[in-house]
């Protein structure tokens, strides 16, 4: 039996609910209830190959917050948060607001449930907005992040990029996306990532997992702490570096070892061009 909470969104008819969907597998491993059956089963294929990937997430979620809190800290008002994934405990703006209200956030997702219900949360709440655009298209992000009238590009800015490179296949590709939209920041503003990593994986389970996300749409990608710290090149890295996201400045003593997430995350901060 499907869940979701409250009325499912009208536009989110004809999606094709038999293939699992990476957005709200996340929502699942987050313990959310904006996922089918199709996204269940395989994220419990996943789980029963690596159960780690749970405490994985909520590290990476746990980065996200503590990333936006920071950020806050230094000043830093506005966020464009690249694909946001499904609405759930710990949304950018709900940490940011609970230390300044004036921040503004605006999601990008393209992925129809995503936007659809997350056009329902943020109905009545001030400040934030969504926008439908492919994060590979950069050009139509800044314009329709623009069009929202929330973010002020002469201004710095909070790029957030979590759990979302993975899902793009070529390297290449990722290394020139990244500083396509640095280029479009101020000095001043600053990048978040987290990306997924096989590094300390058996090669059986890495293999396994990459198997089971080849038919997730969209399908995801390992790569190694050594290409994610290179999506940094040119920034001034926020210590403690790239490291596992648990590990990042964290509050409390992270309850796993470093080899165990299956992430790797930094924040660097956006200087003048070279």
């Amino acid at each position: 039996m499907d869940r979701w909470p409250g009325e499912r969104p009208a536009d989110t008819e004809g999606i094709d609910l038999r293939r699992p969907n990476s957005a709200r597998m996340y929502d699942y491993y987050l313990g959310g209830s904006t996922n089918f059956e199709a996204d269940r089963e395989a994220a419990d294929r996943v789980l029963a190959a690596n159960p780690d990937v749970v405490p994985s997430i909520r590290a990476n979620r746990g980065f996200l917050g503590r990333v936006v809190r920071y950020l806050v800290d230094q000043g830093i008002d506005q966020f464009l948060d690249l694909g946001s994934g499904i609405p759930t405990a710990g949304n950018v703006h709900d940490i940011a607001h609970r230390l300044d209200p004036a921040v503004r956030v605006v999601y990008v997702d393209n992925e129809p449930v995503t936007v659809a219900h997350a056009r329902q949360l943020i109905t009545d709440v001030k400040q934030v907005e969504i926008v439908d655009a492919d994060l590979r298209d950069p050009e139509t992000v800044f314009e329709r992040a623009g069009e929202t009238r929330l973010l002020d590009f002469s201004r710095p800015v909070g790029l957030l990029m979590v759990s979302v490179l993975n899902f793009i296949e070529d390297d290449a590709e990722v290394a020139e996306l990244v500083r396509r939209y640095v280029a479009q920041l101020v000095p001043g503003s600053y990048l978040a990532v987290s990306h997924s990593t096989a590094q300390w994986l058996a090669p059986e389970t890495a293999a396994r997992i990459a198997e089971l996300y080849r038919d997730v749409n969209p399908p995801s990608y390992w790569r190694s702490p050594e290409q994610i710290g290179r999506l940094f090149a040119g920034m001034e890295l926020v210590p403690p570096g790239v490291v596992a996201p648990s590990h990042w400045r964290p509050e409390a003593e992270p309850q796993l070892p470093p080899e165990r997430i299956v992430y790797r995350a930094g924040l660097a901060r956006i200087g003048d061009p070279a």
